[in-house]
């Protein structure tokens, strides 16, 4: 186990003895698509997957996600009368730069809001709402705002995903966790 995964441990049983007994963990995203990381400069292509992400970020993401997901299983086993639910970000986010087109997305590389134009109109040293910044026009249907940040409609993409429960072990619905308690998957 990790350093990180034993502080979050940790700080959940923390609340746990203040009385918590509904946690909802959300793993980390798609690093590897985002415009900011594309950016960096690189000596050829070869890490870049079919959707034009970056791997070796992703992998990093999916160990850091399976991980916390590990970490859920011991706490929903240690607190057997809350409920922790984990959240897989990395796929919903994935799922919205894979099938772009699905959800009205037409960039999902290139920032809105950023400096240098195709193909990810990001720039380390000039950030977005700088003098130097190239705002996409408003109708244009991009993922990442700044190349870090979601747009309000990648964010709609991904709000409603998260909401359904089909992306969160045990599967489960936010608003049936806000209303109720869940029985412990184990």
């Amino acid at each position: 186990m990790t350093l990180v995964d034993t502080t979050r441990q940790s700080n959940a049983q923390a609340l746990y003895g203040h009385g918590a007994r509904k946690f909802w963990v959300h793993g980390t995203g798609a690093l590897g698509c985002l415009p900011q990381k594309l950016a960096i400069p690189r000596d050829d292509d070869s890490d870049l997957d079919g959707n034009g992400c970056l791997n070796t970020y992703n992998d990093v993401a999916r160990s850091f996600n399976g991980q916390l997901a590990a970490a859920c299983r011991q706490l929903r086993q240690r607190m057997a009368d809350a409920a922790v639910v984990f959240t897989d970000m990395l796929a919903i986010k994935y799922d919205l730069v894979a099938n772009h087109t699905r959800y009205g997305i037409e960039t999902p590389l290139m920032a809105c809001c950023g400096h240098g134009g195709p193909p990810y109109n990001y720039n380390h040293f000039k950030m977005c709402m700088s003098a130097e910044m190239e705002l996409c026009d408003t109708d244009a249907k991009f993922a990442s705002w700044d190349g870090v940040h979601y747009t309000e409609a990648a964010n709609a993409v991904v709000a409603a995903k998260v909401l359904t429960g089909e992306y969160s072990t045990p599967p489960v619905r936010i608003a049936s966790l806000v209303n109720s308690t869940i029985a412990n998957d184990g």
